[in-house]
């Protein structure tokens, strides 16, 4: 793509009331979805326009068919989980196979749901292959902890994978000649390691082929903690197993600006090392200070904070795809997803910006501001730590370059 200072930079934003509807109806969200796009309605970002600059444009999802979901779903779990199963002879399945139960309990509304929450990551994946746009937001989206015949994690539907798998599709440029194979990076801020997304595109295998996707994981784990992985450590580059283009960064308690500013530097060296076409940026949420998980204390602005990273993020020049995902304080997440909204429109909103006065107003008490400061919580990730960080992702980086150097074409 052009250089992304001198273009006008084009922005979709994925929305629809039924998708609105539906959403808020997540039983780990409840009115979350609501909350969020009436706040960056009410914020006038629907409405502002800058001529010369920016270009927003309002996208209606379009709903998922059985054979867009199936390129990655298990044909069983979705009929499931749309409500079409139909029982084979002498064959009993019930919710609780499928993964929904506890953390992910059924509703009358889930496969509306499944289709609408799909058909909006894939509808933005599709309008920056279309190049209609340089950046897609879909906040509705991010579902990162579903599995390929199974719900998982508050996850029903792996939209993550499917706009993956989307974006990575082949491209014809010329007739006659090959067509190009995207490179698609997936990075995953979220408080919770991304495993359903992960899980989809490890290989183990050192073919002599570029893989086309890359996966990169910044999260917290621990013993106990969801979810549990055997791809969720820092990764050991010694191991048969170890696979340079799914890569993991877990961040001990407490993680805030400051350690995101000291590794945002190997994040920026993965990107240019493995040279994406597009990348796909799941903005969990929950890290931030307030969130009920309290475990990170990550500021939404300054130097480090969560929309500092996906400032850069959006200044890459590749197409870029902004997900949602988890954060269970719902006010917060209206906060922060409206001010990268602006963020990605190259116009940040202030972040001692009052709330509008609306409905959910009350909501936002005490502050009424737009700001998700830091609290007061000691970041446990040491000096020590962080250089065997460095240490480790310096040959995992080293080791992209290489394959890179041994394929070269992407076609």
């Amino acid at each position: 793509m052009e250089n992304g200072e001198a273009r006008i930079r084009k922005v979709c934003y994925v929305v629809s009331n039924e998708l609105m509807k539906v959403s808020s109806q997540l039983p780990s969200n409840r009115n979350r979805s609501l909350l969020v796009h009436t706040l960056v309605k009410e914020f006038g970002i629907f409405s502002d326009r800058q001529p010369g600059k920016t270009e927003l444009q309002l996208l209606r999802p379009i709903p998922a068919e059985l054979r867009e979901l199936s390129a990655y779903h298990d044909r069983d779990y979705l009929e499931h989980v749309l409500g079409s199963n139909t029982q084979k002879t002498g064959q009993i399945t019930t919710n609780a196979d499928y993964g929904i139960e506890e953390d992910c309990p059924t509703f009358p509304q889930l496969p509306s749901y499944v289709r609408l929450v799909a058909g909006a990551s894939i509808t933005g994946a599709r309008a920056l292959r279309d190049r209609q746009t340089h950046i897609a937001i879909c906040w509705d989206g991010g579902r990162h902890h579903a599995r390929k015949a199974s719900a998982s994690g508050f996850c029903y539907v792996a939209d993550c994978v499917l706009a993956i798998l989307a974006l990575k599709r082949p491209i014809m440029l010329t007739l006659g000649q090959p067509a190009l194979k995207p490179r698609v990076m997936y990075l995953d801020l979220d408080l919770h390691f991304s495993d359903g997304v992960s899980q989809a595109f490890h290989s183990v295998s050192s073919g002599s082929t570029m893989p086309q996707v890359l996966t990169l994981s910044i999260h917290h784990t621990a013993p106990g903690f969801f979810p549990v992985s055997a791809l969720s450590g820092l990764p050991d580059p010694a191991s048969p197993s170890f696979d340079p283009f799914t890569l993991s960064l877990p961040l001990e308690r407490g993680a805030s600006n400051a350690t995101f500013a000291r590794i945002w530097p190997i994040v920026e060296r993965v990107k240019e090392a493995f040279q994406p076409d597009y990348v796909v940026v799941q903005c969990g949420v929950d890290g931030l200070a307030g969130d009920p998980y309290a475990t990170w204390n990550w500021a939404l602005g300054g130097e480090g904070g969560l929309g500092w990273c996906i400032d850069n993020a959006c200044r890459w020049n590749c197409g870029t795809l902004l997900l949602g995902g988890g954060g269970y304080n719902s006010p917060n997440v209206a906060r922060a997803w409206t001010y990268l909204t602006s963020v990605a429109l190259g116009k940040p909103l202030p972040l001692e910006a009052d709330i509008p006065d609306h409905a959910a107003f009350p909501l936002y008490a005490p502050s009424f501001t737009l700001d998700v400061p830091p609290g007061n919580f000691q970041d446990r990730n040491t000096e020590e730590y962080l250089q065997r960080v460095e240490d480790v992702f310096a040959q995992a980086i080293s080791s992209i370059h290489d394959k890179s150097q041994q394929t070269g074409t992407r076609e």
